[in-house]
């Protein structure tokens, strides 16, 4: 995959840790050039340094998904160094974890009202401002892969109902992207990860070891079991290289192990 891989130009939102973290670690290991957003530069360059450890480059880039000028700058920059290349997007950002632990007990009645732009701002007003600018620079390409994180909770109630409604967005988002993107060679996808080991979640279940609450009572007891950060990161990589497979013939089929779609 390391082959398929290199040359190929990556945009992953929200890389500092977690899941974002884990997709740039796996595209960076499969030869890609990586660029990773977050807030902070400090724990950019720290991800940035583990990620090019691995093989292929990745740059750090200060980002807030929530601010369209900022956005619109990543994508020049990709577009200016990259010459107009962009392979592959993932819009993970995510801003609303603290949030959804503070107020996790609370019906949508009872907690801030600001909570839907807390949950929602980033995590799919960010998702879209993203795909626009990304689908500038991959449909004149006529090829690339948007995918955006979601959850099964686009499906069933699941925290709050901020959160579900704007899972269910999400997915949404990338089906009616697909729709007018199919005809210029783009794909669109949305990946549901399950559990995940991210550092947030670890932090909750270890403050709330004593808690009676059914959500994080579920959470603490599945958690060792959970995927890996770098699980999603496995899954990108093997979307990617069926893409890149489709548009290059001459390449063998994609090899799936390590990888599962869900």
């Amino acid at each position: 995959m390391a082959a398929l891989m290199k040359g190929q130009v990556c945009v992953v939102t929200g890389a500092s840790r977690g899941i974002g973290r884990g997709i740039a670690l796996q595209l960076c290991q499969a030869g890609a050039t990586v660029y990773i957003t977050g807030r902070h530069m400090d724990t950019l360059r720290a991800t940035a340094e583990e990620a090019q450890s691995r093989g292929g480059q990745c740059v750090p880039v200060v980002c807030d998904s929530s601010q369209e000028s900022e956005v619109q700058s990543l994508f020049e920059q990709v577009d200016r160094e990259q010459q107009g290349r962009l392979d592959v997007l993932v819009n993970n950002a995510y801003a609303g974890v603290p949030v959804l632990m503070k107020n996790i007990k609370k019906a949508f009645w009872e907690a801030p009202a600001s909570i839907w732009d807390d949950i929602n701002n980033v995590g799919l007003r960010g998702h879209y401002l993203c795909s626009v600018y990304g689908a500038r620079l991959m449909v004149p390409a006529g090829r690339g892969l948007i995918v955006v994180i979601s959850s099964l909770g686009g499906l069933q109630y699941f925290f709050n109902v901020p959160y579900g409604v704007g899972k269910a967005a999400c997915d949404r988002l990338a089906a009616d992207c697909a729709q007018e993107l199919r005809r210029h060679g783009v794909s669109y996808v949305s990946l549901w990860p399950g559990l995940v080991q991210t550092e947030l979640v670890k932090e909750v279940v270890v403050k709330n070891d004593d808690t009676d609450d059914p959500l994080l009572k579920e959470l603490r007891s599945n958690f060792s079991s959970a995927e890996t950060t770098e699980m999603s990161g496995k899954c990108v990589v093997a979307l990617a290289t069926a893409v890149i497979c489709a548009h290059r013939p001459e390449y063998p089929e994609p090899e799936w192990e390590g990888a599962a779609i869900l």
